[in-house]
C-alpha cells in the first residue's frame, strides 16, 4: 500500500531520510520491510552465481544486488530496487544506479512482497522493456519466469528443476544446489 497519497518524484525519493528504504512506482512511495535471512541468502547466491558465471566467460553484463536504484522511466515516477539487477549495456549505468530497463531482474519473495512481486512489479516490469524477470519464492519453493521480449507464457519451475537463464542460451540455475 503506497505510504503518502500525492504524487511524487526522483527528487522526493532521492531525499527519504537516511535509513528509510521505499520504492516510487506510478509516483507512489511503498515501504520496503528488511529481509529475512533466506532472502538475502537466496540473493547472495544467485548474484555470486551470475557474477562467477559472466566473469568466467568474459561477459559484459553486470550484477547489482540490492539495495540498487534503478529509474524505470523518463519521467522519473518510477524508482524500485529489485533484489538483483543484471544490467548489459553499460550506458544504461549511472553514479545513482541504472536508468534504464536492465535485462534482467530477480525479486525474491517475502511475505510483506508477495502482491509487490507478483502483480505491481510484474505489470511494472512488462511495460519497461526489461527482458526477463524472475520471481524467486522461498514459501512456494518455485521461480517463475517470465519473457516478456518473447511475449510468452510464464514458466513456473521448482526449487529442484534447472531453470534456463534466457539471456546466457545454454545456462541453468538450480536454487536448491545454491542453498542446499
Amino acid at each position: 500500500m503506497p505510504l503518502l497519497k500525492k504524487s511524487y518524484t526522483s527528487k522526493d525519493y532521492w531525499n527519504l531520510p537516511d535509513g528509510q528504504r521505499a520504492e516510487l512506482i506510478d509516483g507512489q512511495f511503498y515501504n520496503m520491510a528488511p529481509p529475512s535471512r533466506i532472502h538475502q541468502e537466496i540473493s547472495y547466491q544467485i548474484s555470486r552465481f551470475l557474477g562467477n558465471y559472466i566473469e568466467s566467460n568474459g561477459g559484459k553484463c553486470r550484477v547489482y544486488p540490492a539495495p540498487f536504484a534503478v529509474n524505470l522511466d523518463a519521467d522519473d515516477k518510477d524508482w524500485v530496487e529489485p533484489d538483483i539487477s543484471v544490467i548489459c549495456d553499460p550506458n544504461k549505468l549511472t553514479d545513482r544506479g541504472c536508468s534504464g530497463a536492465p535485462d534482467l531482474i530477480f525479486e525474491i519473495v517475502s511475505p510483506s512482497s508477495r502482491r509487490m512481486d507478483y502483480n505491481i512489479k510484474n505489470a511494472l516490469y512488462a511495460q519497461s522493456g526489461i527482458r526477463e524477470y524472475w520471481i524467486v519464492d522461498p514459501v512456494k519453493e518455485r521461480v517463475t519466469v517470465y519473457h516478456y521480449e518473447d511475449d510468452a507464457a510464464p514458466v513456473i519451475y521448482t526449487f529442484t528443476q534447472n531453470v534456463p537463464v534466457g539471456i546466457y542460451p545454454g545456462l541453468t540455475l538450480r536454487i536448491a544446489d545454491l542453498i542446499g
